[in-house]
């Protein structure tokens, strides 16, 4: 999926500006899980303040789980559960692919379920095209279609796309504290 992002600023006299207006700079289409795709639209630490005068923060992030009060702006596109279940999928080259490409998500995968990860994060979250399955704890599951939102407060969970055509949804994660049970 082609991607433009555009980002505003201010000039000199603080006006708004268009300072960006392009592909994210920090977008990849993986090679071992194909059909999958993220683009890290943009990125914010807690305390930010407006207007923005730095760079772009995108480049820079080390972790795509956001510190408390910190944001992940992200565009996924998830391939059928086919790709996952074809006999040439390398599912070890693919979870180094997702360890380098999605820091800090990736690396909170559970080793013995595939895919089900927690962050202490609330999530944002709409579907824009495809559909996809939530999975929760206890394999259940809601399905998800085009335009629907969520939200997910911090919940064990894993995206499923037991259809036949790649899912695309955005969602923002707003790092949080999470209490102790």
């Amino acid at each position: 999926m082609e991607v433009r992002r555009l980002v505003t600023g201010h000039d000199a006299k603080g006006k708004s500006i268009v300072v960006s207006d392009g592909a994210p700079v920090r977008g990849k289409n993986f090679r071992y899980t194909p059909g999958f795709a993220q683009s890290v639209v943009w990125s914010t630490e807690a305390g930010e303040t407006v207007p923005h005068s730095g760079p772009d923060p995108t480049p820079s992030v080390k972790s795509l789980h956001p510190e408390p009060g910190g944001t992940r702006f992200l565009l996924l596109t998830v391939p059928p559960d086919t790709v996952f279940a074809d006999p040439s999928f390398d599912f070890g080259a693919a979870m180094q692919e997702h360890l380098t490409e999605t820091p800090g998500i990736a690396d909170r995968f559970e080793p013995d379920t595939p895919g089900m990860h927690t962050t202490d994060t609330v999530d944002y979250g709409v579907v824009l095209d495809g559909e996809i399955w939530l999975e929760l704890d206890d394999n259940k599951t809601v399905h998800l279609r085009p335009h629907d939102m969520y939200v997910l407060n911090g919940g064990r969970h894993a995206w499923r796309n037991k259809g036949d055509k790649p899912a695309t949804f955005a969602v923002v994660l707003v790092g949080a504290k999470r209490k102790a049970p």
